[in-house]
């Protein structure tokens, strides 16, 4: 099932790994980048490397004997929670050395930030050419090149990244969200045509930075699912709830699907086609299958 929410966690941290994979977070991105200092870059991938190698040693162990005849290796169990890592980005010294830890077994997928061309993405994909690529867009190059990006091979979904977008592009910070929002809406609508266009999940809007206030990051959830986003960055626990209730539809929303599915199942049987009307207002195919989507919402909540 396509992630709703990404939680990220240190690598630095590996402590906070399993953590961040019982946090019900849908999918848990382990971080090399800004998470981590550059004088930590080095200590954080081999922490990573090795905790890798002891979650594949465990699932290892805990699999069922194959037949002595079989002559294959054991395979490791399948995590549930699929596990990505943030590599540094492709003009920095650390990138090639990420890469390879990338490689090593648990790993599900690479996001990479300031995607901006599709030679950075094929370098990434020759290096885990099973891995599914979430590129980030935080960059005016990487914004323009979106409709590229999204139709490379291996890529998943895009990601946004607002913070650092609003730097490269020297939009000021605003006092509240609103104000951010308003500047910042035309490339948020940009990256969700690009995926639609690219044939993507609809795209992964960026991070919330308020770690004590379910209300305002869940009020950020609805607006970006309103706007054409379906999944959200986390960079706390503590986030995760509140980003799944603002994907999850309200109930007048699935009142409101109900009667309309009701509506066009009795025009059916009544040998009607095309529109019909609910609460007084013409609805027709396309809104029929937004109420489908609201209650395959609901149903997942």
């Amino acid at each position: 099932m396509t992630p709703r929410s990404y939680l990220f966690v240190p690598a630095d941290r590996p402590e906070r790994i399993a953590k961040a994979l019982a946090s019900g977070a849908d999918a848990v991105i382990v971080d090399l980048e800004d998470a981590v200092a550059p004088e930590a870059k080095s200590r954080a991938r081999q922490a990573l490397a090795v905790w890798l190698e002891d979650q594949a040693s465990q699932a290892a162990r805990a699999a069922p004997p194959l037949p002595a005849s079989s002559g294959a290796e054991p395979l490791p169990l399948p995590r549930a929670i699929p596990l990505f890592v943030r590599v540094n980005s492709a003009s920095t010294s650390w990138f090639q050395d990420d890469l390879r830890v990338c490689a090593l077994p648990g790993v599900n997928g690479v996001v990479l930030p300031k995607a901006q061309t599709l030679d950075e993405l094929a370098t990434v994909r020759a290096a885990a050419p099973q891995h599914v690529l979430l590129p980030l867009i935080e960059t005016a190059v990487g914004v323009q090149a979106a409709v590229t990006l999204a139709a490379a091979p291996g890529v998943q979904r895009l990601v946004f990244g607002s913070l650092d977008l609003q730097a490269d592009l020297g939009i000021e910070a605003q006092a509240d969200a609103d104000g951010d929002e308003e500047a910042l809406l035309a490339f948020r609508s940009h990256l969700v045509l690009a995926s639609r266009l690219g044939g993507l999940a609809a795209p992964v809007d960026g991070v919330s930075t308020a770690l004590q206030d379910d209300v305002l990051v869940q009020r950020d959830t609805v607006r970006a699912r309103r706007q054409g986003f379906g999944a959200k960055l986390c960079i706390h626990p503590k986030q995760v709830r509140a980003v799944h209730r603002g994907f999850a539809p309200s109930a007048e929303d699935v009142a409101w699907a109900h009667r309309v599915l009701q509506a066009f199942e009795a025009a059916r049987q009544a040998g009607g086609h095309g529109a019909v009307a609910v609460d007084g207002k013409m609805v027709d195919a396309p809104v029929l299958r937004r109420a489908q989507t609201v209650l395959e919402r609901s149903a997942r909540a």
